[in-house]
C-alpha cells in the first residue's frame, strides 16, 4: 500500500484544495491529510485561520477527501507526524516550495526513502486561499 501525505491549512475549503487533494490521492492508495495547527499558521503566515483546526479537519473528513485526517505537529521542524506515518510519497502544492526545502533537509536524518511530488495548480488566479481571504476582507462573497 502506497501512503501519500499532504500538508495544508485547508481554511474555508475551496475547489483549489479539492483539486489538490484529488491529485494527491491519485498518486497512491491511502491519503493522509495533515492539517496545520492554528498557532503554526499564525507563525508561518501571520494570520489566524477563520476556521479552527478541528473544524477544518472535520470538513476534510466529511467530504471524504482523505482516508485519514490528522493534526500537524505542535512545533515547527519536529516532523513527528511524518515519522509516525512514514509516507511513501509526500505531495506538495505548487506554492509550498519552502516546505519542500525543509522536508528534504530533515529527511537526511530519517531511515526510509520517500518521493516528494509537486502538484500543478488548479486555476490559481481564482482558487487560492489568499484570493479568497482578500475578497472576504473587501466584503465580497468568495467564488
Amino acid at each position: 500500500m502506497r501512503k501519500v501525505m499532504v500538508f495544508g491549512v485547508f481554511d474555508r475549503l475551496h475547489d483549489g484544495h479539492r483539486h489538490f487533494l484529488r491529485q494527491a490521492r491519485s498518486e497512491g492508495d491511502w491519503l493522509i491529510a495533515v492539517v496545520t495547527q492554528d498557532h503554526i499558521v499564525h507563525e508561518l503566515k501571520g494570520y489566524v485561520p477563520e476556521e479552527h483546526a478541528g473544524d477544518r479537519m472535520e470538513v476534510l473528513h466529511r467530504e471524504g477527501l482523505a482516508d485519514r485526517v490528522v493534526i500537524g505537529d505542535p512545533e515547527l521542524g519536529t516532523w513527528h507526524v511524518v515519522r509516525q506515518h512514514r509516507p511513501h510519497i509526500i505531495v506538495l502544492g505548487y506554492d509550498q516550495e519552502k516546505l519542500q526545502e525543509e522536508i528534504e533537509r530533515a529527511a537526511g536524518n530519517w531511515n526510509w526513502f520517500f518521493e516528494v511530488l509537486i502538484m500543478q495548480p488548479h486555476k490559481p488566479e481564482t482558487h487560492h486561499s489568499r484570493i479568497h481571504r482578500a475578497k472576504d476582507s473587501r466584503g465580497k462573497t468568495p467564488a
